[in-house]
């Protein structure tokens, strides 16, 4: 990340503090090239090999305490204001700070929600425990997951303009694979030549490459998230493509749809095509509801109901996640009231989220029809970032 960026986002959490009204967020972390708090690359840049405490309060002032050795690494760096090196332990100045600026609140990274809040191991946080015991600030600790939530969902000027690169790149790379499709090609050789591209322009893979591309031929295809294999494209079948890149430090998720005609045909049979309008229209219908304020949940309920009153099967994944420098980025999620999502159904959606819409319907002989966009929430509504399929490819 840069040091534009990261200055952006210690600027956002700062204001998240205040609006939150918490008065300080403290990263505790130790070894951290080999257990990294996710926050570590939002807001501190540079790992750390002793216990070291990275604050940011809502005053706007930054300080490190880190081991003697490694203080000038941080120094000059622009991120924090005041860097302090310790030899033997970092109770002293830990303890020192706190009492200089007296917090009523203080938010570690733990969290039972958010796995992008919970970076704090069990024993480091034991560890915290005793260095603050008998100060009473070990009764003032409370969960960070409101403050990263916002700080990965609130996403800046900088972090918008890249994602909207690493989304048009990506669809570069599906018009490219729209004239490598054809009957014969697994779809190993489909995710070889999109790998292919990948690995040509230098870019990186959003997820595992074991399932990056997930590419799908016809009926009876694997789960959703599960790798190519060799079976073939054939005529009549519909082909669907999971696919993101990793751009400057940032993901996409993108899924396209097409239909390979038979011989004779001009155009997808009707229950082809009747699949693929009812995503696309959920997804539109979707995106001209979403707004700041509403619940996920709600998003999810819009296109949820509708799949089903078309009479197909309710799709068994949540509508919509954030996307960011993760693939699944950020708190809020359009997703349904089950229990796996604990509380991300029914956080409400804020202005420079970023979600994923994406629905999907199994059609019976030919498929799955799904597609997955990108929009970015805005003050008075939603915009595509990424162009959205409006019709099925034909080939």
């Amino acid at each position: 990340m840069t040091n534009k960026i990261m200055n952006e986002k210690i600027k956002q959490a700062v204001k998240i503090l205040d609006e939150k009204d918490i008065d300080l967020w403290l990263i505790f972390a130790r070894e951290s090239s080999i257990m990294q708090d996710p926050t570590i690359e939002i807001v501190v840049g540079k790992n750390c090999t002793w216990q070291s405490a990275f604050f940011i309060n809502r005053k706007g002032d930054t300080t490190a305490i880190v081991g003697s050795l490694e203080a000038e690494n941080f120094e000059g760096k622009g991120q924090y204001d005041k860097v302090i090196g310790y030899v033997k332990s970092i109770r002293e100045p830990l303890v020192e700070y706190l009492n200089e600026n007296k917090p009523n609140k203080i938010a570690i990274n733990y969290s039972q929600n958010s796995v992008l809040a919970d970076g704090l191991p069990h024993g480091l946080y034991l560890n915290l425990l005793e260095h603050l015991k008998g100060t009473g600030y070990e009764n003032k600790l409370i969960s960070s997951e409101e403050i990263v939530s916002a700080l990965k969902g609130r996403k800046s000027k900088t972090e918008l303009s890249i994602m909207q690169e690493a989304v048009d790149k990506t669809l570069e790379i599906f018009d490219m694979v729209t004239g490598f499709i054809k009957p014969g090609v697994s779809e190993l050789d489909i995710a070889d030549f999109i790998n292919s591209i990948v690995k040509e322009k230098g870019y990186g893979l959003a997820w595992e490459t074991d399932h990056c591309p997930a590419v799908f031929t016809g009926p009876d295809s694997s789960g959703a998230h599960s790798g190519p294999t060799d079976k073939k494209v054939e005529k009549g079948h519909m082909v669907n493509i999971d696919f993101g890149i990793e751009y400057k430090g940032y993901c996409s998720d993108l899924q396209r749809t097409w239909y390979i005609l038979k011989d004779g045909e001009t155009i997808a049979p009707e229950p082809v095509q009747r699949g693929f309008n009812v995503i696309r229209d959920a997804i539109q219908m979707v995106a001209d509801k979403l707004k700041p304020g509403v619940l996920g949940c709600e998003m999810d309920d819009i296109a949820r109901s509708y799949v089903i009153e078309q009479g197909y099967e309710e799709y068994p994944h949540g509508l919509g996640h954030q996307v960011g420098r993760k693939v699944h980025d950020g708190g809020c999620g359009l997703l349904p009231r089950w229990e796996r999502y604990g509380n991300t159904p029914f956080m409400r959606v804020e202005e420079n989220n970023v979600f994923t819409i994406e629905p999907r319907v199994p059609v019976e002989g030919y498929g799955v029809s799904t597609l997955e966009e990108e929009v970015v929430v805005r003050k008075d509504g939603t915009k595509f970032i990424s162009k959205p399929q409006k019709k099925l490819i034909l080939i």
